[in-house]
């Protein structure tokens, strides 16, 4: 008698032989000094050198990303791992088998999984080898890729619509932007953010023909957009999952996220959000006084921190370092922010007792 494969047997057979062919990526760990290069360096400089590090990537057709989702976003028991569905220690609303419910059309939510351009393919023209980057395309349901749109990432407080994992579509609530966003769970913050710190530093200088949209400036983060982003990353750690996809990708594209791998390298380049420590985490309380500030402010010294070797410095939120005048007044440093121009800045103070942040604003 003959026996023929029904879709589902075929489904699993397809994914046994995927993960036979993959075996050996999946253990792709960090080559002995793959970052060398970017030891000691902070700001646009290590922005740089990240780049320098993790570009000329092996680039794959758009058409291998579904083979690629096998291993680069399978969950423990061999379904897909949608973050647009997935609840992180609960039961999803639905799940996804690799292949079989692969989109095709779709009229609501658990319909089928596609390729989601976590940063949409629109704000680099579609075009290559951006629209391939795997690291940046994850499988998502159909219908909730179809509502996020091309809509920049934020937060969202009275939502429009609200898919069944509790992702939210509506007007932002973060400060710096009002429009329409799509705000993923708490889970996955953390995931989005690093990726969007991928591509920021892996297309650093390659961006002449992307887009200026409501998110960003070409390849990097508008201000409000970059503070958030931040936030996120520093609320949602690094997770195995992360680590793992990372390792997988290097198997594949021969290229890392430098900010799974090191998740302070943010924090180095770009500064630390507001009310964030250094890469420990410590909470810390630096007063600034006014703040916005037009000529002159004052920054009040934690009791813990001497003055003698104190190392100052006022970071854009491009990276461009500046060393202020200032002078001492017993815990007191008085800055001298008359020649910075309007915008926001991050003032690093680095002493003894460890690293502190402030948010400054010039007017």
């Amino acid at each position: 008698m003959k026996k023929y494969l029904t879709r589902h047997s075929f489904a699993v057979f397809l994914r046994i032989l995927t993960v036979f062919l993959f075996i050996a990526q999946i253990h792709a760990q960090i080559p002995p000094g793959y970052y060398d290069a970017a030891v000691g360096k902070t700001g646009t400089e290590l922005q740089a050198a990240l780049h320098n590090i993790i570009k000329n990537h092996t680039v794959k057709s758009y058409d291998y990303i579904w083979t690629a989702f096998y291993t680069t976003d399978d969950k423990p028991n061999g379904t897909v791992w949608d973050m647009y569905s997935d609840i992180p220690g609960g039961v999803p609303p639905y799940v996804y088998q690799f292949g079989s419910d692969q989109c095709g059309s779709y009229n609501g939510e658990g319909d089928c999984y596609n390729r989601e351009h976590s940063w949409p393919k629109s704000w680099f023209n579609d075009q290559a080898p951006m629209n391939s980057d795997i690291f940046h395309i994850y499988p998502t349901d159909g219908y909730v890729n179809g509502k996020r749109s091309n809509y920049p990432f934020g937060t969202v407080s009275n939502p429009s619509w609200t898919s069944e994992n509790g992702s939210k579509l509506g007007d932002c609530s973060w400060p710096g932007f009002s429009g329409t966003a799509f705000e993923p769970i708490d889970g996955y913050k953390g995931d989005f953010a690093r990726t969007y710190f991928y591509m920021s530093t892996r297309y650093y200088t390659e961006d002449g023909s992307w887009n200026v949209t409501d998110m960003t400036n070409k390849s990097q983060l508008k201000p409000w957009a970059l503070q958030m982003m931040l936030v996120w990353a520093s609320e949602d750690p690094v997770s195995t999952k992360e680590t793992d996809r990372n390792n997988t990708l290097y198997g594949i594209q021969h290229n890392r996220n430098p900010f799974i791998d090191h998740s302070e390298y943010a924090g180095l380049i770009w500064g630390y959000p507001v009310g964030m420590a250094d890469q420990k985490n410590r909470n810390y309380h630096l007063m600034v006084y006014p703040n916005p500030a037009t000529d002159r402010c004052s920054v009040t010294l934690p009791a813990e921190m001497v003055s003698t070797g104190l190392q100052i410095m006022i970071i854009s939120v491009t990276g461009m370092k500046i060393n202020p005048d200032y002078s001492l007044d017993g815990n007191s440093l008085l800055l001298n922010v008359q020649a910075l121009p309007a915008g926001i800045y991050f003032l690093m103070l680095n002493g003894e007792s460890g690293v502190y942040q402030a948010k400054l604003i010039k007017e």
